[in-house]
């Protein structure tokens, strides 16, 4: 039986999820098994930070590369993984994930609605590690036509510039919405699946020992909801919570400027503190920048083709075009242990960028006069103008830019290498087309400079962004082993309890492998537990 919000109070399910997210994946998994499966989402709709991501997954040895004719060793990838994580307290982790990503792929194309996931190639992050494949290991789902979902699409959570500029999604859903509105009708339609909204958890229900049930405020009622076979936590991380930020992560405004769905406050999290569970990486994020938009708040920048990155000194600090995650971190880092200012960090480029790529929306539109209007894009005519508009000092400033149009004459990003990785390279503009990710070599030279990504800032006038360290959310959380079992602090599971996704401490730990990772782990490790919960009990 199917139920939306209703008003039951000690209700029997096998299974309980909460969060629905990339959890909704692991709740059709036991609901396809006859497990009576209860998701209980905390907002309004469902979907959570997964619905706002591109919904890649870092899954080598899956049957889209096979199908796709990619070279792909799942050998390789442990290599790779061991090498850029360096922790050996996590390998079991990393092994089980490796295992559980290609056979979940397999399992889910069984299903009409999920179909057949499909390969996008994105290089490694860290392309020098042993292991290392530049055409990458993710896959996607394939999208969704909205008239496909029918009724279900009004539980649906909207994308990111859907909710915040009201911008049309179209006829038909990609990325996250596509997984989620698969994974959603795919759950429902078992016949196994009830889905309550406006639930939000308030604590674990524990019976000599082994997590029984939740309570929770459901639509402002207190209710608890028994589960005979496991309670799986997967609501997201804890990015949207202020006071949990400020005590781990104390970086200024993080929990404002992150990319989290608005009800990722940590519930779980604290609930599974609260039975004694372990955590871990508590000081960690999937940190990115952030372009600061007309509105205030920022959006996720996945990397910059021209102009550079200065901090509070007008030195530039980083690869522009790093991968994000990597990016986002070392302007965290620097703010933090250098003494010099990097929160925000100043992205300088001048009219002859703005001619190639324009600014804030397609290329072949010039700027929107809100960008100006607002303060977030700000225009100088002369070098000494734009360093009193960042309040930078002009000679550092100027040193900065000379010694950058050098490296774009050369060709060559002595400082940071800008544009000599296949990541780089898919920041390329080559006849008004990306390089493929495939292409682990350097794109083909523009009119007159010999790289794409380094063009010299000598053509007035000259502009500025502002970028800030935003998240896509948090990755510290409860400790689990391999079967998604959460642990206490001297290493026994919790019976009854498992996380998956961001509620649990990561399996890539400080690191950020490669695209997908972080909806991978999500669904992977909500899979393993559902396999644990299954096979152990009863």
């Amino acid at each position: 039986m199917v139920t939306l919000n209703e008003d039951n109070h000690d209700e029997t399910y096998d299974v309980i999820v909460v969060g629905s997210g990339g959890g909704l994946v692991g709740a059709y998994v036991a609901a396809s098994r006859g497990l009576r499966t209860l998701v209980i989402e905390k907002t309004d709709l469902v979907g959570g930070t997964t619905a706002y991501s591109g919904a890649g997954l870092w899954f080598p040895g899956s049957a889209p590369l096979r199908r796709a004719g990619v070279e792909d060793d799942v050998e390789d990838a442990r290599t790779y993984l061991r090498s850029v994580v360096d922790d050996s307290s996590r390998e079991r982790l990393q092994d089980a994930y490796l295992r559980a990503g290609a056979q979940l792929i397999d399992e889910l194309e069984k299903n009409e609605w999920f179909q057949s996931f499909v390969y996008g190639p994105v290089p490694e992050y860290y392309p020098s590690a042993p292991g290392a494949s530049p055409a990458g290991h993710t896959v996607f789902p394939p999208p969704l036509p909205v008239a496909d979902l029918g009724e279900h699409l009004r539980l649906m959570r909207t994308s990111i510039p859907a909710e915040r500029w009201g911008i049309d999604e179209g006829p038909v859903l990609s990325g996250g919405r596509a997984l989620i509105g698969r994974a959603l009708a795919a759950f429902l339609e078992t016949g196994n699946g009830t889905l309550r909204l406006n639930t939000a958890l308030e604590s674990l229900v524990v019976e000599q020992g082994r997590v029984v049930g939740v309570e929770a405020v459901s639509d402002g009622e207190p209710v608890r909801f028994r589960a005979e076979r496991g309670v799986v936590l997967a609501a997201g991380g804890f990015e949207r919570n202020r006071e949990l930020r400020g005590k781990h992560q104390p970086v200024a405004r993080s929990s404002e400027w992150s990319h989290g769905a608005p009800g990722n406050t940590g519930d779980a999290l604290q609930a599974g503190i609260a039975i004694g569970a372990a955590t871990d990486l508590l000081d960690e994020a999937w940190y990115v920048p952030g372009l600061v938009q007309p509105d205030g708040r920022p959006t996720f920048h996945t990397g910059t083709r021209g102009g550079i990155w200065v901090n509070a000194a007008g030195e530039r600090f980083v690869n522009e075009t790093r991968p994000y995650d990597q990016a986002g971190h070392e302007i965290v880092r620097l703010h933090m242990t250098t003494g010099v200012s990097h929160i925000p960090a100043h992205w300088v480029f001048d009219q002859r960028q703005l001619d190639r790529d324009s600014f804030g929306g397609p290329s072949d539109q010039p700027v929107s006069p809100e960008w100006f209007a607002s303060g977030a894009l700000k225009k100088a005519d002369t070098l000494e103008e734009l360093a009193k508009l960042i309040d930078v000092p002009l000679e550092a400033l100027r040193k900065t830019i000379d010694e950058f149009n050098g490296y774009a004459h050369a060709g060559v990003d002595e400082k940071f290498h800008r544009g000599e990785t296949a990541w780089d390279q898919m920041f390329h503009h080559v006849l008004g087309a990306a390089v493929e990710p495939t292409q682990n070599y350097p794109a083909p030279p523009t009119p007159d400079w010999p790289n794409p990504l380094l063009l010299p800032l000598d053509t007035p006038p000259y502009y500025v962004a502002t970028i800030v360290p935003s998240d896509i959310g948090t990755k510290g959380g409860l400790k689990t082993d391999e079967n998604a079992r959460v642990l206490r602090e001297d290493g026994r599971p919790i019976a009854g309890l498992y996380a998956a996704g961001n509620t649990a401490a990561a399996m890539s730990g400080h690191v950020y492998p490669g695209a997908g990772t972080p909806i991978g782990s999500s669904i992977a490790f909500a899979y393993l537990a559902v396999l644990d919960l299954v096979g152990t009990v009863g």
